[in-house]
Formats: structure tokens, sequence, C-alpha cells
């Protein structure tokens, strides 16, 4: 009996022991794994940063203009009386465009002519005048003040015959404005009016473009001009002057511009000024007033790109983790040039061969240690190192 008491009695009491000892030790374990964890340096994906030769591309936005666009307004009144053209079709130099009622101004042609003719009888009279007073002054009958004033007369009806002939010039052309013709080579435009309509002088008949080629203007801001200046002044063979157009529907024009001339001044409100490119249009594939991109393109043969994940900003500052050779980080601020793509061009503030944390700067902080894993930017492989 005292046996068995005593194996009964002992027996729950191992085994709860047991199991105490167990779970002390296991939960033991796992706090040193924790504080191990929590000790180990972050896993981090960092980046080489190397030079390469890039395009550099930039893009602004564009007026397109033909190289002429001309208003055709009427430039007497009348009745517009024939139409000789249709809305978009070509036109020639001196094509009959438009015709409007001619017999008022045919009648004041008419009245300057009989004018002249008028003013012409009194000059033959007056001469035939002073040839009788100077044969009269020659033989002392009268005065010689007679004869100059027979001079004063024959002068003053040479003036109203120029005068005449003047009024009879400006009838004559007058006359000529009721035929509109096309000032140059071109295309043309709306006709807002239709024959019968009344007419005055200014009254806009319709508009002529000269399409065989184009300007494209688009405004600069000031930095962007004074750098490319200067970078083509340094390197032209990497500047050219050579542009390209993007159109509204995003497809890229085939020819290529060249940039010709720019305004003298920048604009005091937008800090910007204003350049022109001029495009040859043989398809009359481009319009006046049409919009699109003006691209520029720069050669950057020893450009030193730096993924946009790897940069923060602070107060409108742009910085980085530099990674030390002994995995520590410190922070670093730069300047940019430029962006292409999702990188940007390092203007000054790092230099080729450092290394630069490529993403999860928002949980790191200055001086920490990491273990750095190197990504290959021009793949998603991410290698061990």
């Amino acid at each position: 009996m005292n046996f068995l008491f005593r194996r009964a009695f002992f027996r729950p009491f191992t085994l709860a022991a047991t199991a105490g000892l167990l779970a002390a030790g296991l939960s033991g374990c796992s706090a040193r794994a924790e504080k191990d964890t929590a000790e180990a340096p972050p896993v981090v994906p960092v980046v080489t940063l190397k030079i390469s030769s890039q395009e550099l591309h930039r893009d602004y936005v564009a007026d397109v203009q033909a190289v002429r666009n001309v208003e055709v307004r009427a430039q007497v009144a009348g009745f517009l009386e024939h139409i000789y053209v249709e809305e978009g079709k070509p036109v020639k130099k001196g094509q009959l465009l438009f015709r409007l009622n001619a017999s008022a101004y045919q009648n004041k042609l008419a009245q300057a002519r009989a004018v002249v003719a008028s003013a012409q009888a009194q000059a033959a009279a007056v001469r035939v005048e002073r040839d009788r007073v100077r044969l009269l002054v020659d033989k002392n009958v009268i005065a010689k003040s007679e004869l100059a004033l027979s001079d004063s007369k024959v002068n003053d009806a040479q003036a109203q015959i120029a005068a005449a002939r003047a009024g009879e010039a400006a009838a004559r052309l007058s006359l000529s404005y009721t035929l509109v013709r096309a000032p140059f080579d071109g295309v043309i435009d709306r006709i807002p009016l239709k024959m019968g309509s009344v007419v005055q002088e200014g009254t806009l008949l319709t508009t002529v473009s000269d399409l065989s080629s184009v300007f494209a203007y688009f405004d600069v801001a000031e930095g962007s001009y004074m750098d490319y200046n200067k970078a083509k002044k340094l390197h032209p063979e990497l500047h050219p002057d050579s542009v390209h157009l993007t159109l509204a529907n995003g497809d890229v024009y085939p020819l290529t511009g060249h940039i010709e001339t720019a305004e003298s001044e920048f604009n005091p409100n937008t800090g910007s000024i204003a350049l022109k490119a001029r495009f040859a249009n043989p398809q009359r594939l481009l319009k006046h007033g049409a919009s699109g991109k003006v691209r520029i393109t720069s050669e950057l043969p020893t450009a030193l790109l730096l993924p946009q994940k790897a940069v923060f900003e602070v107060q409108d500052k742009n910085y980085v983790y530099v990674v030390d050779q002994s995995g520590l980080i410190h922070t670093r601020n730069f300047v940019p040039q430029a962006r292409i793509g999702d990188s940007y061009v390092v203007k000054e503030g790092l230099k080729p061969g450092e290394r630069v944390v490529y993403e999860g700067a928002p949980e790191l902080r200055d001086g920490q240690l990491i273990r750095a894993k190197a990504v290959l930017l021009d793949s998603a492989a991410v290698a061990a190192q």
C-alpha cells in the first residue's frame, strides 16, 4: 500500500514539472531568436552608379503656323457677285477668287476720265491764250506782266491735268479691287459669305495659307535655354539644331525640322523665350493652327544615371542613401540635371562607383547598418553580395 501510494502521488507531479520546464525552455529560445532577428541588419537592394551614353529628350508644347497665312479682305464696298473657288482647295498666285459688283466703280472711272479730258482742253485754251499774249508783248502792244500772268495760267492748267489723272488712276484702282485675287500659292480657308452678300470695305472674305512649310513656335525656360547654348558651344556635334515634331495624335512627323530664330528678349511674366523651328510640309499634312510637341534631342556621352526609386525629398531637396564599404548608409544631397525615363541624370553630388540604396528609404535612417543586395538596373535580377 505504501508503495502504491508513493507511485500515485509522485507521478502527476513529475509530468507537470516536466511540462513546465519544457515550456520555459521553448520560451527562452523564442526570445533569443527574436532578439537575434531584431539585431540583424536588414537586407536592402543597392545599385552601383555607372556612367553611360544617353540621349536626352526635351519636349515643348508647340504652336504650328503656316509660313504665310494672310486674311483676304475686301478693299472696296459692294455686292459679292461671284465666287470662283471652293473652301480647302489650292490656289495659285494671281488666281481670281471673288468678283464684286463693278458698275459703280466703272461709272466713277468714266467720270474721272471726263475730268481729265476737261482739264486737257482747258490747258490747251490757256496755251493758245499765252501764245497770243506773247505776240502782243513782242510788238510792245501790252506790258510784259501780261505774259507772266498767262504763263501762270498755263502752269495751273497743267496742275489740273495732273490732279485729274491722279483721280483717274484712283478710280481705276478701285475698279480693279472688285476682282479679288490670290496673293500667293496656297490653300483657301473657309469662305464665310455667299454670293449676293453685301460687302463693306475691310470685310473678311477668306484666308489663304502657304503650307509648303510651317513654323513651330515653342517656349523654353531661361535656365534650359542657357544650358542648351552652353552645351552647344562646348560640343556642337552633340547638340544639333535639328528637332522632331510629335503630332496631336502621338505620331511623330516624318520630316526633321531645324531651329531658325529666337526672340531677342525673355518674357518677364513667364521667364521663357520663344524659339521657332521650320518644317518642310510637301504633303500639306500640317495645317495652320495645329498643335504638337517639339522634341530637342541632345547626346550625353557621360551621363551618370540614378534610379528615381532611390531618391527621397526633404524640404524640396533631393537625397539618397549612400552605402559605404562597411555597410553603413549615409544621407547625401545631389543635384539632378534632367530626367530620362525612370532615372535622373546627376549633375553634381554623386560619383561613378558609389553605391546607393535602390528602394526602401523611408524605413531606413542615417548611419544604419544594412546588408546590401546588388540590383542590376537592366533586369529584375537581385544578386547577393
